[in-house]
C-alpha cells in the first residue's frame, strides 16, 4: 500500500462545511490524520466532524470567522492543544461575489477580499508561526481559482483576490521553506458543489460540461485528491507551486474544435 506519510498527523480544514471542504475532510481521514474541522457554521462542522469519524478518523468541531484574527488563533490553539501540534492547513474558504467591476460597490469588493485574500493571510499566519515553532516541518495548502489566472467579466474582486492567494502561496513558501514547510495552492476550474449545480441547472450544466476537455465539471473529491498530494510525502518536493486541476479548460484554444 503506498504510504502517504500523513497517519497520524493532524490536519486543520478551513472552510470545512460544505463542497470541497467536506471533500477535504473526508480525504484527509482517510489519508489516516486527525482532523480539526473550521467553520463559521456550527451545525456544517458538526455534520464533517461526524463524516470523519465514520471514516475511523478523530476529529473536533471549531466554529468561527476565519476573517477575525482572534477566532483563528483561538481555533488554532484548540487544535494544537487537543492535537499536539498542527502538521498540515487546508484553507477552503471562499465566496465568489460577481458584479461588473465599474459599477461596484466598495462593501462588495471590501467583502470580497476579505472572505477570499484576507483571512488567508490570517489562517497562514498563524498557523505558519505554530508550525516554525514545533520544529517538525508540515504543508499548507490553500484552495485558488483558475479565476485568479485567466480574466472573464464579472470576475473582478474575486478573481483578484484569487490572485492574490496564489502570490502570497509563492512568497510564504519562500519565507518558510527554511523551517521545512512547503506551501502551495490547487486551482479547480469548475466544480459540481451545490452552489454550481444550482445555479447551472438544466442544459447549462451539460454546455458547460461540454466546453471541458475532459468532458465534466470536476467533482468536489478531484480537488481533494489534489490537495492530500500536495499535503503528503508524494509532495515532499513540491513547495510554491500552483496546481491547476480543471480538466484542461484553460489549457483550450478558445476557437479550437474538438475531434
Amino acid at each position: 500500500m503506498l504510504d502517504l506519510g500523513l497517519t497520524g498527523k493532524t490536519a486543520f480544514v478551513a472552510g470545512c462545511g460544505s463542497g470541497i471542504g467536506q471533500a477535504c475532510v473526508r480525504a484527509m481521514a482517510e489519508a489516516g490524520t486527525r482532523v480539526a474541522c473550521f467553520d463559521i457554521d456550527r451545525e456544517a462542522t458538526g455534520a464533517a466532524v461526524l463524516a470523519a469519524e465514520a471514516l475511523g478518523a478523530v476529529a473536533i468541531p471549531l466554529v468561527g470567522d476565519a476573517r477575525q484574527r482572534a477566532d483563528v488563533q483561538r481555533a488554532v490553539d484548540e487544535a494544537a492543544d487537543a492535537f499536539d501540534g498542527i502538521d498540515v492547513l487546508v484553507d477552503v474558504i471562499g465566496l465568489a461575489l460577481w458584479g461588473r467591476t465599474v459599477d461596484m460597490d466598495e462593501k462588495t469588493w471590501d467583502d470580497s477580499f476579505d472572505v477570499v485574500l484576507r483571512h488567508f493571510f490570517h489562517l497562514s499566519s498563524v498557523v505558519g508561526r505554530r508550525m516554525v515553532a514545533q520544529d517538525r516541518g508540515g504543508s499548507i495548502v490553500a484552495i485558488a481559482s483558475v479565476s485568479g489566472m485567466r480574466s472573464a467579466p464579472l470576475h473582478g474582486p474575486y478573481g483578484a483576490a484569487k490572485a492574490g492567494i496564489i502570490s502570497l502561496v509563492g512568497t510564504l513558501a519562500m519565507e518558510l521553506a527554511g523551517s521545512r514547510i512547503r506551501v502551495n495552492s490547487v486551482s479547480p476550474g469548475a466544480v459540481l458543489t451545490p452552489r454550481v449545480a444550482e445555479m447551472l441547472r438544466g442544459p447549462r450544466l451539460a454546455q458547460s460540461a461540454e466546453s471541458i476537455p475532459l468532458g465534466r465539471l470536476a467533482d468536489p473529491d478531484d480537488i481533494a485528491k489534489a490537495v492530500t498530494f500536495l499535503s503528503s510525502d508524494l509532495g515532499a518536493y513540491v513547495t510554491g507551486q500552483n496546481l491547476v486541476v480543471d480538466g484542461g479548460a484553460s489549457k483550450q484554444f478558445p476557437l479550437s474544435t474538438r475531434a
